[in-house]
């Protein structure tokens, strides 16, 4: 991953219509405060709040007054959601090479930006033409619109599919101390086979919103370690995910001021070997093989 993408990215999906429905005043705020704690790589994609949050987002930052390469955007394309504000019968997929294109400006222009840092594919379809999307990304970075192309909740087979054509350098995955496959069916071996950059969206897992056997077992042995490493839980499960080699930067959801700073002091936590694999016993119930 390019050095200007922050170790922590900040996931704007519930800013605006599908969360907390931030004034303008309100998205500034936030905006700064993640520089501030050096979050710098805000993550979008088009259908967050019906298509409306990339807008309420591209107000608030031509406003802000701050200067657009001191920040990192991604945003997302493909998914056609039913929405007020699009006329879809049913909700899929479109991976046809206008269609990116158009997808892309729209993003541009909703966001009040010249180019997107990083372009992903939201979701696999079925109907995916690898060739129709290289040729799509390709007249994009050709004309300075994206700078960067991956994908998000693919499969090893489906990146296979769509690298053969053009470059991936980033696949968006749902990873967490909760939710941790990845680590073991192959994708994130296979990312760093091929110097792919894995982002982890919902990286704190279910851990703060279950209350269940396995929750209990976490939240006592992340208890146990808080006072060694002087860090609160989430501290903990962040640092558990960033210390794996594969690089992993976590997509923070979260709107509160006091979990993005703690997000951020995250990345200094270094876990003992030992520490590491007691929470990942804690999360299983049982030691490793």
């Amino acid at each position: 991953m390019k050095k200007n993408f922050s170790k922590i990215i900040a996931g704007a999906m519930t800013w605006g219509s599908w969360g907390k429905q931030f004034s303008k005043t309100e998205v500034i705020k936030l905006i700064n405060h993640c520089i501030d704690n050096q979050i710098t790589t805000f993550d979008h994609a088009d259908i967050y709040g019906g298509y409306t949050t990339e807008t309420d987002f591209g107000n608030a930052f031509a406003e802000s007054g701050i200067k657009r390469e001191t920040i990192q955007l991604i945003s997302k394309c493909g998914i056609q959601y039913i929405s007020e504000n699009r006329n879809n019968k049913v909700k899929h997929y479109n991976y046809s090479r206008d269609y990116i294109i158009w997808s892309a400006e729209e993003s541009l222009k909703n966001l009040k930006t010249d180019y997107l840092d990083l372009f992903l594919l939201h979701r696999p379809s079925p109907l995916m033409q690898p060739d129709d999307i290289a040729e799509a990304v390709s007249i994009l970075k050709q004309q300075g619109k994206i700078k960067a192309f991956g994908v998000s909740n693919f499969t090893n087979s489906q990146v296979d599919l769509i690298s053969k054509s053009t470059v991936v350098s980033v696949n968006q995955i749902e990873f967490s101390l909760t939710q941790h496959n990845a680590m073991h069916d192959g994708t994130l071996d296979y990312m760093m086979l091929n110097n792919i950059t894995p982002m982890a969206w919902s990286p704190l897992g279910y851990v703060f919103k279950d209350d269940n056997e396995q929750t209990r077992r976490i939240h006592k042995q992340l208890g146990e370690l808080m006072g060694k490493y002087n860090a609160t839980e989430d501290q903990l499960l962040l640092a558990w995910i960033m210390m794996h080699p594969a690089n992993i930067h976590p997509v923070v959801g979260t709107t509160d001021y006091k979990r993005i700073t703690n997000a951020t002091k995250a990345i200094q936590i270094k876990l003992e070997l030992e520490d590491w694999f007691l929470i990942l016993v804690a999360c299983q119930g049982h030691k490793v093989p």
